[in-house]
């Protein structure tokens, strides 16, 4: 990948990357957080920053217009709050981990004997700030979906909990390498980051395995291995969008964040519904979604019309999810486009087509951060307009430029082709 388009390094509370409406930082709680909680740290994105509130594919929480003289002051009084952010190697479990009754085994408990591990381990300074780990306890809200540089899917065999393991990808393009003892995942895991350590800061499992294969992966953890390498079950989409049955008998609710973001006083207002529903905790979740947890049955329907209400998404199919945006301009310095502005207008469009077409990806500038993948039109503004891409990412090449306010009669154009892969490119 050119240097120039990389998408940069992953902004933690302690190191706020700089960004066209201040600075930036991202927190990756581990588990839920009491709606007091959260609502302070509503009150302090909006004391300390614009007030602008990021939740990402990923799950992560994002605090935007930071400065470098209230950084520092975020960051002591998020602690204080008592909210354990990470800010070392991401790793990813399951939502709702711990809290349902469809668990194989508790993904809490081996995320945290991990964070433990990596601790003691000094080539974690080695490691890119991108790499991460999924430990994916096996229940509904599973994270296939969710792409890593190592891969821990719970699984039984034979009448006992094991976990699959695999690297660099999403359950279905990572490479499998076989299974692992639930006792042995954890080293497992630490034994395939040092393999990454040793080949250097920008090391990732895809590119490893495309330019090394999966030998020096394999060779890492063969003494560990129980089992051959296949391919996963393939398991039902997870759904977060809808109502999760929680193992103490209270439900969770999940919505979405209309493009991902939503200002904090509006988040304010969202956890003063979901108390009065009877919810007591919140958990940002993959998708750029947000979990109710601990309502009432009798409450599940009033909460999501109340939400919707608010402007959040509360329905799996609303058009807006079918359109995915980064911050754009003004608020990232390198957006050539308003992608806030005109995602609306856009979902407005796609809502009307009646052809699949899946997803519109809605890039500020050829990083395409919020979504590497490819989707069905990927548009990308540049210095010259509006990029369109036909089934690709946002670094590939268009087969039309437009002005901003002509995109939604190209993008209705552009669904009327009979076959769109064969888009001639500029």
């Amino acid at each position: 990948m050119n240097a120039s388009l990389r998408r940069g390094v992953c902004p933690g509370l302690s190191a706020p990357l700089p960004t066209g409406d201040g600075l930036l930082v991202r927190m990756r709680p581990p588990g839920p957080i009491l709606l007091a909680t959260f609502g302070k740290l509503c009150a302090l994105a909006g004391e300390c920053g614009n007030g602008i509130i990021e939740i990402t594919a990923r799950g992560s929480i994002q605090v935007r217009g930071l400065s470098v003289a209230s950084a520092p002051r975020f960051a002591a009084d998020v602690a204080k709050l008592g909210i354990a952010v990470q800010d070392d190697v991401p790793i990813l479990i399951n939502p709702l981990a711990g809290l349902t009754a469809d668990d194989i085994i508790d993904a809490c408990a081996l995320a945290a004997e991990l964070r433990r591990a990596l601790a003691r381990q000094p080539f974690t300074a080695k490691l890119s700030p991108k790499i991460s780990v999924a430990i994916d306890g096996g229940s509904a809200l599973n994270l296939d979906a969710v792409a890593a540089d190592i891969r821990l899917r719970a699984a039984v065999r034979h009448g006992d909990a094991v976990l699959q393991l695999s690297v660099g990808g999403d359950a279905t393009s990572a490479t499998p390498l076989g299974r692992v003892a639930l006792g042995n995942a954890a080293e497992a895991a630490v034994r395939l980051l040092d393999v990454l350590a040793k080949r250097g800061r920008n090391a990732r499992a895809r590119d490893l395995v495309a330019a090394e294969g999966v030998a020096p992966f394999h060779s890492a953890v063969a003494g560990l291995l129980i089992g051959e390498a296949t391919r996963g079950v393939t398991h039902p989409a997870a759904e977060v969008i809808g109502t999760h049955p929680l193992r103490d008998g209270s439900y969770a609710r999940g919505i979405a964040l209309p493009f991902g973001h939503a200002d904090a006083s509006l988040l304010q207002n969202l956890l003063q519904v979901a108390e009065q529903a009877g919810a007591n905790r919140l958990i940002a979740a993959p998708g750029r979604t947000l979990i109710a947890a601990g309502l009432p049955l009798g409450e599940l329907s009033d909460f999501a019309a109340a939400a919707e209400e608010l402007g959040f998404i509360s329905r799996p199919h609303d058009p807006r999810r079918r359109v995915i945006a980064c911050a754009g301009a003004p608020f990232c310095a390198s957006g050539h486009i308003a992608t806030r502005a005109l995602a609306p207008r856009l979902a407005e469009t796609v809502a009307q087509l009646h052809d699949g077409l899946a997803t519109v990806h809605l890039s500020g500038c050829a990083k395409g951060c919020a979504h590497p993948k490819k989707a069905a039109l990927t548009i990308v503004g540049s210095p010259h307009g509006c990029a369109l891409v036909s089934h690709g990412s946002a670094q590939d090449a268009p087969f039309a430029v437009v002005a901003s306010d002509e995109l939604p009669a190209a993008i209705a154009d552009y669904a009327r082709r009979p076959n769109k892969r064969e888009a001639r490119r500029v």
